[in-house]
């Protein structure tokens, strides 16, 4: 495949929106208390019903790990658990995890040098992928220029003011973009990982529809990130196109930008925004110039709509926005560097708007709450 990535030059470098400003370089995660991430729920257990809804505080602890410590100290399976997102191993934590409220007394033997349950509340439903508004971070950044505060300041301002091209991080793709390079080749039925071997259909059924998924989504991702950074590149990140696919801020509505002197307007107040790909058969379709951009995306990579539909069971397709504003975005002093506040929605990466202050890669082993799980 033409774009397909090669380890030497990945992970790739994505045009930023504020290349044009300075950045404070920096250290991230030099310790887990330097990344701090709280989920924002979607709503709060009611305090009646089946399901135990543990709040849980975690430090250094990967999902996987987390998962199978809850699995095996309350001697239920993977899928007994019930969690919004996945949360980064190398921060400090605090997330919803969902369990039988019939474990209840044993809630207590969860607690360990790293695990905390900080409350435990009865719901009457099992916690879904997905279930939650988003995230709220409070990061540490370490190491960073002398006048770092000053020029974080004017980043922030044109954040602000023009919003964050919302990037899937370097992470989503796997090590050295093998996850992606697997998801590619299922696409384009090239490569081992489109026909199973014999050893891989004797295994568990569940584990090569989880990693399938995760192999695709890779692909998805990969390609809406070529979309959104062909748009920032023309200079067209914040202006409406005929036949773009518009999102209602408020509503989560989907519609085709066909009145542009209506449209803008309703893009400069935010309150609509402007959507890429994320190609599947369901993914609603953009019409004129956009259409043009995404069939040029899948060109280069080699690729047809119809591959998509082969994996529909799989990937659906929808469209994801191609900027977000991040709330509450505040920077200030500390001892040792510079102390970063702000929440992302669900599915949005600390680490891309980080890379806008540090000018740096920051990927790390952050884990999208936008992941797809079994």
């Amino acid at each position: 495949m033409n774009d397909e990535p090669q380890s030497e030059s990945f992970p790739p470098r994505w045009p930023l929106s504020t290349a044009d400003l300075p950045g404070i370089a920096g250290t991230l995660k030099s310790q887990p208390e330097d990344f701090e991430v709280e989920e924002i729920p979607a709503y709060s257990p009611c305090g009646d019903g089946e399901h135990l809804y543990l709040w849980i505080e975690k430090r250094g602890v990967s999902a996987d790990e987390l998962s199978r410590h809850l699995s095996s100290v309350l001697g239920i399976s993977s899928g007994d658990l019930g969690i919004a997102g996945l949360k980064d191993k190398h921060a400090v934590t605090r997330q919803f995890v969902s369990v039988p409220s019939r474990l209840e007394s044993l809630v207590p033997s969860l607690n360990t040098d790293h695990i905390r349950v900080l409350s435990a509340t009865p719901h009457k439903n099992k916690l879904r992928t997905g279930h939650l508004h988003g995230n709220r971070f409070r990061v540490l950044v370490r190491n960073v220029e002398p006048d770092a505060l000053a020029k974080a300041t004017a980043i922030a301002e044109r954040v602000r003011l023009s919003g964050l091209p919302n990037y899937f991080g370097s992470q989503r793709f796997g090590h050295n973009g093998s996850t992606l390079k697997q998801g590619l080749n299922l696409l384009s039925e090239t490569g081992a990982s489109s026909e199973p071997s014999r050893k891989s259909r004797d295994r568990n059924r569940s584990g090569r529809r989880f990693l399938h998924r995760l192999a695709l989504s890779a692909a998805q991702s990969w390609l809406f990130n070529q979309v959104l950074a062909e748009r920032l590149r023309d200079g067209l990140l914040d202006r409406v196109l005929l036949g773009d696919v518009m999102q209602v801020c408020a509503t989560g509505g989907l519609f085709v930008a066909q009145d542009l002197a209506a449209e803008q307007p309703r893009f400069n107040t935010h309150e609509t925004v402007i959507t890429g790909p994320m190609f599947g058969p369901k993914m609603k379709p953009t019409t004129d110039e956009p259409a043009t951009r995404e069939q040029r995306v899948l060109d280069a990579a080699q690729l047809s709509p119809d591959a998509f539909r082969r994996y529909g069971h799989l990937t659906d397709g929808t469209r994801r926005p191609l900027l977000v504003r991040p709330d509450d975005l505040q920077i200030s002093a500390a001892p040792d560097g510079l102390l970063f506040e702000f929440s992302l929605p669900s599915g949005c990466y600390a680490t891309v708007l980080l890379q806008e202050f540090m000018k740096a890669d920051t990927a790390a082993d952050e884990q999208s709450e936008g992941a797809p799980r079994e």
